[in-house]
């Protein structure tokens, strides 16, 4: 659990504090390099990586449980593509200045774009709902850049204090407001639906206490707030995604349909199937690092 640097033990500062020194130290190195081969280089090291790390044998056993029909071949391409795209994601975050000024003139397409301009013209609230797949902060970018408002984004924090200080910096340079997960964030968030903000929520991650909904046909376990906010505050719900190009640079925004106003529990299950349909057509770009069906005691 994250906690402030003051209640750090001593121990604790000073590991936290070396791995910032080294973090900060690293990051600060690659900026040195132009962005296009920043952007690259960093997704060929997590590449490399990976395999030492453990992100290879998460991605096959998330692979074998879902999608056991999947060829040797095509697995084995996965465990490259998956980490080159995290990859190149991290270093996006923190390259924030190249990023958005790339990002803002991103093509926007989609069954949803027309319901987005008009709910922006109308002031309604909306909950962009999207995922950790492609690079889900391009969408945040360029969606703000076309409808000229702030789109509000929630994030958690990082368990080291020192480095989550760099993290957040970064991220408030894709724009404001930013909301930390928890009850200060919540009830900030709650106060930009009621007046007729856009917030953006990642939706694909394992949550204690979520409900068991298929994703991939299996049970995950996921959270029905978002639908719940969207029922209680009238906010419309489009999924967005931000697909990476063959370039690896750049990024098509797509939105799709709102999700329709029915009960949590469908609702959610439908912006399940809606990323699984997307996932499936771009395998090599969703988090397939992150532990989604976790037991389910957890």
């Amino acid at each position: 659990m994250p906690v402030e640097k003051s209640e750090l033990t001593r121990s604790e500062r000073i590991k936290y504090y070396i791995a910032n020194t080294f973090l900060s130290g690293f990051i600060g190195g690659m900026r040195l390099l132009p962005y296009e081969r920043r952007i690259a280089t960093m997704g060929q090291i997590i590449k490399t990586l990976a395999p030492v790390v453990g992100y290879t044998k998460r991605i096959r056993d998330n692979l074998a449980l879902t999608c056991p029909e999947l060829p040797e071949a095509d697995v084995g391409r996965l465990c490259k593509e998956v980490p080159d795209n995290a990859g190149r994601a991290i270093m996006e975050h923190f390259s924030p200045e190249e990023f958005v000024e790339r990002q803002k003139g991103a093509k926007v397409s989609g069954p949803g774009v027309e319901t987005f301009d008009a709910m922006v013209k109308e002031g309604r609230p909306m909950m962009m709902i999207t995922a950790h797949f492609g690079h889900y902060l391009a969408a945040r970018v360029a969606l703000q850049n076309r409808s000229t408002k702030p789109i509000g984004c929630l994030f958690r924090r990082m368990a080291n204090p020192y480095f989550n200080d760099r993290y957040v910096d970064a991220f408030c340079q894709t724009g404001e407001p930013m909301f930390e997960q928890g009850r200060r964030g919540m009830m900030e968030m709650v106060r930009s639906l009621k007046k007729g903000g856009i917030i953006a929520i990642v939706s694909d991650l394992h949550a204690h206490g979520g409900k068991a909904m298929s994703f991939f046909g299996k049970p995950a376990a996921t959270s029905t707030l978002n639908a719940e906010l969207a029922i209680k505050y009238n906010a419309v719900m489009i999924p967005v995604y931000a697909i990476r190009q063959p370039n690896g640079l750049d990024f098509e925004i797509i939105l799709h349909e709102p999700v329709e106003h029915s009960d949590p529990d469908t609702m959610t299950q439908q912006i399940n199937d809606d990323l699984e349909a997307v996932v499936r057509q771009n395998m090599g770009q969703w988090f397939w690092i992150h532990r989604r069906w976790k037991p389910w005691q957890d």
